[in-house]
């Protein structure tokens, strides 16, 4: 029955526990169990009391090999199973090859001298055992001391490993916890930086659009300026013409006039002489003082159209005056748009200014929320701690002689227990210095931005207005060249040549304008090497602290070193007690052993 049931719980996963005591096991129940032990990987806590296990060496053999293969079992009871010194030995393999079992009971056995010291010798491979009760077995009182102190051993080294294990663990957590910090903290810088090369971005753009703007009007005025020279040379080279043309016909009636006077003097000499002719002849000079009129009238015809074409003139040069003040008024509300446009960004700098000085506050409060909450988690701590030290004094009190021992480790585990307290505090307070430290940092830095900010906007203003005095200029400008339009043709040579040098200074002011962009770039090129600075530095603070974890660990290492070296001491002692047992055990009789003492 024991098989059938043994083989059914090979494939169990859901027992814990199984209470064999008093079933007269024998060979074919020890071999299941060993099976059982072998394949099960659920059972924690085994019980076999009052079984005679030891009677069957093959089956407690196998059920030894199975104990050996199990990596599960932390609790067994063979108290009460006649198990004699080699059935001993056979348990100590097992524990040597085990790495899970905790408690093993063997009380009211057969193991003896040799079964004891088997198991002391287990003792120094087995890591995993803290308890083992070997009363009424007849093994000596230093063996079993030796048992306990090995057991003593492995329970410190234990606890040393977990504390270790929970340094490390709280180390692990505070290191991931100061790198997720740190890489939240370098996104926001990252985000920030990124806000602020896209605000940067925008004003450049925004300059630039204005720039082209201003250089787009400039380029009208330019294109205005040159359509105007090229209407006034086209004005001077037909008043040249006209002018040519009306010396041409004073000339002509220079000509006509002195033939006039040559021809009449002609006729008084001819009427001396050739009274004859002169019927003829008289015909002859009327017929050419009617062509002599004919052509006077045409040149008075020539002289009205060129009035006219003077006045046309006029009302062109009108027409231009007119355009040069419509181009005026257009600058005008041009310069009207970009001091509103001024004025918009000006508010939403100031808004967006708000808004990070309502962040900041924000951030200070939570801060100082977090540091209330966790100085009341401490507070609560340390009343917990104090009503555990009040328990501990109450029960120690009631306690005699041996509960002396216990008081002292109380109070060292008290005192332990508040410096780690304090130096929680201690680093929790150190670490929320510093991230007050880093927002005060973020603070000015963007408190310093918004400095910058405001020096380009003034930077921008400054150009606003330089510009508008530019256009107040050329609307003076403007009004001095039609004022000179309407003065003499003379000067028309000296205000083009002015006008000359005043567009070569607009555009020693637009390459000025170039190199204070160019200055701009410049400062967002050192902007970004800063941010790569910072970002190097903060390389070097995470490679420093995995430096620190890394000496941390090598700290493990050396005290693991340290209780690797105080078990081989141990074992050490444990071979000179064992050597002198076996001394002592195959030494001479009593009589002489008193006589060599």
């Amino acid at each position: 029955g024991v098989k059938l049931l043994l083989h059914g719980l090979c494939s169990n996963t859901t027992v814990k526990s199984l209470d064999l005591k008093g079933n007269n096991l024998r060979t074919v129940g020890a071999e299941a169990l060993g099976k059982l032990l072998r394949q099960n990987k659920s059972i924690r806590s085994l019980t076999l009391e009052w079984n005679s296990l030891g009677m069957w060496e093959e089956g407690f053999s196998f059920f030894c090999q199975g104990l050996g293969a199990n990596n599960f079992l932390q609790r067994l009871d063979l108290r009460n199973n006649q198990i004699n010194h080699q059935g001993a030995g056979e348990l100590a393999v097992a524990l040597t090859q085990n790495a899970s079992l905790q408690e093993l009971d063997l009380r009211w056995n057969n193991i003896g001298l040799l079964g004891g010291r088997a198991l002391l010798n287990c003792l120094h491979r087995n890591k995993s055992l803290k308890r083992l009760e070997l009363a009424g077995n007849n093994v000596p009182g230093d063996i079993l001391k030796a048992v306990e102190q090995a057991l003593d051993h492995n329970q410190d080294r234990e606890a040393i490993l977990s504390k270790a294990q929970n340094q490390v663990y709280i180390l692990n957590k505070e290191v991931l916890n100061l790198k997720d910090e740190k890489n939240k903290q370098f996104l926001d810088f990252m985000d920030t930086v990124d806000k602020q090369k896209e605000e940067k971005a925008k004003s450049e753009r925004v300059s630039a659009a204005r720039v082209s703007q201003l250089q787009e009007a400039l380029d009208e005025q330019h294109s205005i300026m040159n359509s105007l020279k090229a209407k006034l040379q086209m004005t001077e080279a037909a008043l040249a013409l006209s002018e040519q043309k009306v010396h041409n016909l004073g000339e002509l009636l220079n000509t006509m006039k002195q033939e006039q006077t040559s021809v009449a003097e002609c006729h008084f000499r001819e009427l001396q002489q050739q009274k004859q002719e002169s019927a003829d002849r008289e015909g002859k000079l009327l017929h050419d003082l009617s062509a002599a009129s004919e052509k006077n009238l045409l040149l008075r015809n020539q002289v009205d159209e060129l009035e006219r074409k003077c006045k046309v003139q006029q009302d062109q040069l009108f027409q231009v005056k007119q355009d040069l003040a419509t181009t005026t008024a257009e600058l005008k509300l041009r310069a009207v748009q970009a001091e509103e446009r001024l004025e918009m960004e000006k508010r939403r700098f100031k808004q967006s200014l708000e808004d990070m000085e309502s962040l900041r506050v924000k951030e200070v409060d939570h801060m100082t929320q977090h540091i209330e909450a966790s100085e009341r988690s401490m507070q609560d701590r340390i009343q917990r701690l104090e009503t555990i030290r009040i328990s501990l004094e109450e029960e120690l009190s009631q306690v005699k002689a041996a509960a002396l021992a216990e008081r002292g480790q109380a109070e060292e585990e008290l005192l332990k227990a508040r410096s780690q307290a304090r130096l929680e505090e201690q680093q929790r307070l150190e670490h929320l210095e510093e991230k007050l430290r880093l927002m005060t940092e973020s603070r000015d830095e963007a408190q310093n931005c918004c400095l910058k900010q405001k020096e380009m906007v003034a930077e921008a203003q400054a150009r606003a207005k330089q510009l508008s005095l530019h256009a107040d200029g050329l609307r003076r400008r403007l009004e001095e060249l039609q004022q000179d339009l309407n003065s003499k043709e003379e000067e028309k040579v000296t205000e083009v040549n002015k006008v000359k040098v005043e567009l070569q200074e607009q555009i020693g002011h637009l390459e000025a304008e170039r190199t204070a962009q160019d200055g701009l770039r410049e400062k967002i090129a050192a902007l970004e090497r800063q941010l790569k600075a910072l970002s190097n530095n903060h390389r070097e603070a995470l490679l420093d602290k995995e430096g620190e974890i890394s000496l941390l660990l090598e700290k493990l290492r050396m005290k693991e070193a340290e209780i690797s070296r105080v078990r081989e001491e141990e074992a050490q002692r444990a071979s000179f007690l064992q050597n002198a047992i076996m001394a002592y055990v195959q030494g001479p009789p009593f009589g002489t052993h008193s006589s060599r003492k």
